[in-house]
């Protein structure tokens, strides 16, 4: 007979209960949406419309997009102070940070004895 994970967690020690609902705190917030994100930095649709220089309409349909080009969701976090990074994962291998949409590489900042956020800049520019 099947049980109910609800069940088995019931039975165990309350500090298991504890450790439990506490990591899975941690991960619900490690993913959010676009809304959830903009809500977290205490941001208005309105807020990241003007800086966007878009209307609050347009915000709203992007939130609510399941496809978008990068340099729209780069611009929508960095309207928040935010930054973009995308990371590529493999089996049997670590993890490797792309750096071609928009942010210079460290290792491009670094010869060029510029700061990643200035190399950021000029990348832009």
């Amino acid at each position: 007979m099947a049980k109910n994970i609800q069940e088995i967690i019931r039975k165990l020690p309350k500090t298991d209960q504890q450790a439990i609902k506490m990591r899975a705190k941690e991960l619900i917030k490690e993913e959010m949406t676009l809304r959830e994100v903009r809500k977290a930095q205490q941001k208005t649709q309105h807020e990241i419309a003007q800086v966007l220089g878009i209307k609050q309409a347009a915000v709203s349909r992007l939130e609510q997009r399941t496809d978008m080009y990068l340099s729209t969701l780069n611009s929508y976090l960095h309207s928040m102070g935010g930054q973009l990074e995308i990371t590529a994962r493999f089996p049997n291998h670590k993890e490797v940070k792309l750096y071609q949409f928009g942010t210079a590489s460290p290792r491009i900042a670094a010869r060029s004895g510029k700061s990643r956020a200035s190399a950021h800049r000029v990348s832009r520019g």
